[in-house]
C-alpha cells in the first residue's frame, strides 16, 4: 500500500514482470530497503553447491521469476545437446542430469552403474564405457556375456567352446574377477563327479572337445576295463555293462559284488567265486553239489518231499544259503 511505487518502478528486477509477491517483507527489511535479500532455501528449490554463485537471471531469463522450471534439463538442455563424450542426444541419455552430474561441479561427472540393473563387478570396474557401449549406444545395451565376449568364446580352443556346444552363458564357468582361469562346477550338472573322477581330465570323458550330448553311462567311458576284465571274464559270463553294480568311482579294483541274500562266504568259502561258479565264462551256472556230495546230503532230506540231489533244487529250497 506504501511502496507501490517502489515496486511497479523496480526493473532488478521487475517485479511486475517478474509476478512477485506483494509482500515486501520478503526480501526486504524496515531497516533498510536497500539492499534487499531473498532467502531461495525457503522455496522449493534451495540454492546448494555452483547454484548458490549463480546469476538470478541465469535461471530466470527475461526477468521471469513465478513459474521457473525447477529441472536440471530447463537450464542445462544446451549443455545436454553440446555434450560428446559421450553424445547425450544420440545416446538418449535421461533428461534426468543428477544422474551423473552434481550441483557442486558439473564436470567431472560420474555415473552409478551400482544403481542399474548391471552393476559393475571385477574388472568390469576398470573397463572403458566404449567396451560395452559401442559406437555410443547406451540405452538398450545387452547385458548377456555373450554379446561383450563372443569373440573370447568363438577364439577358445582349450576346450573349443564352439565345437563342444557350450552354453553362450559365461558365468557358468568365468567370473568377472578373472576370465582365466576358469572353472566349472560339474556338481550343477546331471553328472556329479565323484571319488576318481574329480581327477580325471575332461578329454578323458569329452573325446574330441565333445560335451554337450556326453553319455553319463560308465559302460560308455570303461568299455576297454570291461571287455579286458579276466578275473572273472566279463564278456563271457554275460556280466551286465552297469558298472556300478560292482565298482564305485572311489577305485577301479577291489570291485564287491551285493550277492543279495545268499552269502558270499558260504561254507567258508572266503567270497571266491570259483567255489561255486565253477565255469569263469558263464556266472549263471553254479555248483552245490561239489561241497555237499550226495553221500552227506541224503541222510538229511529223509522223507523230504520231492528232494532231488542237484544244485538247481539246492537253491531252490535254500536261496539263503541255510538249512
Amino acid at each position: 500500500s506504501c511502496h507501490q511505487t517502489n515496486f511497479t518502478g523496480t526493473t532488478n528486477p521487475n517485479h511486475v514482470t517478474g509476478n512477485f509477491d506483494h509482500n515486501c517483507l520478503t526480501c526486504h527489511t524496515t531497516t533498510a530497503w536497500q539492499p534487499s535479500t531473498f532467502d531461495h532455501n525457503k522455496t522449493t528449490f534451495p540454492l546448494v553447491g555452483a547454484h548458490k554463485t549463480a546469476q538470478c537471471a541465469s535461471c530466470h531469463v527475461n526477468g521471469k521469476f513465478a513459474g521457473t522450471p525447477t529441472d536440471c534439463y530447463s537450464c542445462h538442455q544446451a549443455d545436454f545437446t553440446k555434450a560428446t563424450n559421450p553424445n547425450h542426444g544420440q545416446s538418449q541419455f535421461p533428461h534426468d542430469c543428477v544422474t551423473c552430474h552434481t550441483v557442486v561441479t558439473w564436470q567431472p561427472s560420474t555415473f552409478n552403474h551400482g544403481k542399474t540393473s548391471f552393476p559393475l563387478t571385477g574388472a568390469h570396474l576398470a573397463t572403458a564405457c566404449i567396451s560395452c557401449h559401442k559406437n555410443g549406444q547406451y540405452v538398450g545395451t545387452s547385458k548377456d556375456c555373450y554379446t561383450c565376449h563372443q569373440t573370447d568364446f568363438a577364439g577358445t580352443t582349450n576346450p573349443n567352446h564352439v565345437t563342444g556346444n557350450f552354453d553362450h552363458n559365461c558365468i557358468t564357468c568365468h567370473t568377472t574377477t578373472a576370465w582365466n582361469p576358469a572353472t566349472f562346477d560339474h556338481s550343477k550338472t546331471q553328472f556329479a563327479l565323484t571319488g576318481a573322477h574329480v581327477q580325471a581330465q575332461c578329454n578323458q570323458c569329452h573325446v574330441n572337445g565333445k560335451f554337450a550330448g556326453t553319455l553319463m553311462d560308465c559302460y560308455s567311458c570303461h568299455q576297454k576295463n570291461y571287455t579286458n576284465t579276466t578275473n572273472p571274464n566279463h564278456t563271457a559270463a554275460g556280466f551286465p555293462t552297469t558298472c556300478q553294480t560292482c565298482h564305485t568311482t572311489t577305485q577301479w579294483t577291489g570291485a564287491t559284488f551285493n550277492h543279495t541274500w545268499f552269502p558270499r562266504n558260504h561254507g567258508n568259502s572266503g567270497g571266491i567265486c570259483s567255489q561255486c561258479h565253477t565255469n569263469q565264462n558263464d556266472f549263471k551256472v553254479f555248483q552245490c553239489t561239489n561241497c555237499h556230495t550226495q553221500g552227506r546230503t541224503d541222510p538229511h532230506h529223509t522223507g523230504v518231499r520231492n528232494y532231488i540231489f542237484n544244485s538247481a533244487n539246492c537253491y531252490q529250497c535254500h536261496p539263503n544259503g541255510r538249512n
